[in-house]
């Protein structure tokens, strides 16, 4: 019988739910006029704060690069930032479609009348704005909670992180490979700032941006004593022109990790905190001898 009532309580609540009104990374207004129960996400990070605030299931689908938590690997997915699939994500028929500002899909979704919040995490402090912002669209009643407990969560990880990196590690020069192609985590980003506040030196200045192609031999001349990067892209490193004299890579300082905790590392999402505890990881292994 109690649990009956909870239902019948619930529900209510969802159905009475006030319209809410959010401003997106775009700068604007968007209005939702019953907290959503059917919502796409097309940015793996956007899926991962999704469900940290316990909102799982109301997602009916997401880009194809989302697989965490696990059960997002399910379902349908809709293509990335530049190859959306518009008619398989309007048979969806979703409240709403959390994408990043860049989406090129935005414009035809707002034309068709399917509300669109635009969330695109730069930094830590923005990682902590997008769950407080998700969690106000979602209306359950402790989303808000969730999302206070989540960003605690990650700061705890982050000193965490802080207080396990060897002395030696400090001001050591670090470059960390994005994605294929050169693509450098800078220190404009968000990962970045993470490495900033393990005491570690960005090779890459922030005037160059968040994430920028870099060519080969700017890393050659930094010589950075620390390469972070992922493990496809760690194949035949020393065989790049030039790299095989840098000094992260004589000295056997390169921490490889695997695709899943990569993502990680290239996500600003709830993960943020975990990925401050991969790289200490590393680094304290690679400084050890």
């Amino acid at each position: 019988m109690a649990k009956i009532w909870l239902y019948v309580c619930l529900g209510v609540w969802l159905h009475t739910a006030q319209a809410v009104t959010v401003v997106d990374d775009r700068q604007v207004a968007v209005t939702l006029k019953l907290a959503p129960q059917r919502i796409i996400t097309l940015l793996p990070s956007l899926a991962e704060t999704v469900c940290v605030l316990g909102a799982c299931s109301r997602l009916v689908g997401t880009d194809k690069h989302a697989n965490w938590p696990a059960s997002v690997k399910a379902l349908p997915k809709l293509g990335g930032l530049d190859d959306t699939q518009l008619e398989a994500l309007v048979r969806l028929k979703p409240d709403v479609v959390l994408l990043a500002k860049s989406a090129r899909i935005i414009a035809r979704l707002e034309a068709l009348g399917i509300p669109v919040l635009a969330l695109e995490p730069q930094t830590p402090a923005d990682v902590n704005r997008v769950l407080q912002t998700v969690a106000m669209v979602l209306q359950l009643p402790d989303a808000q909670v969730q999302a206070d407990k989540v960003w605690q969560g990650i700061q705890h990880q982050v000193v965490q992180a802080q207080s396990r990196m060897p002395s030696q590690a400090i001001n050591a020069s670090v470059y960390l490979e994005a994605s294929t192609g050169g693509y450098a985590a800078g220190e404009a980003s968000f990962i970045g700032d993470i490495l900033r506040q393990l005491g570690l030196k960005n090779i890459v200045p922030k005037d160059m941006g968040p994430f920028p192609q870099l060519n080969p031999e700017f890393v050659v001349r930094a010589n950075p004593q620390l390469i972070v990067l992922a493990q496809p892209m760690a194949t035949n490193l020393a065989q790049r022109p030039g790299w095989s004299g840098i000094a992260a890579i004589k000295n056997k300082r390169v921490c490889v990790f695997p695709s899943g905790q990569a993502d990680i590392l290239v996500r600003p999402g709830p993960r943020l905190g975990e990925a401050a505890q991969l790289i200490s990881e590393c680094v304290l292994r690679s400084f050890a001898s």
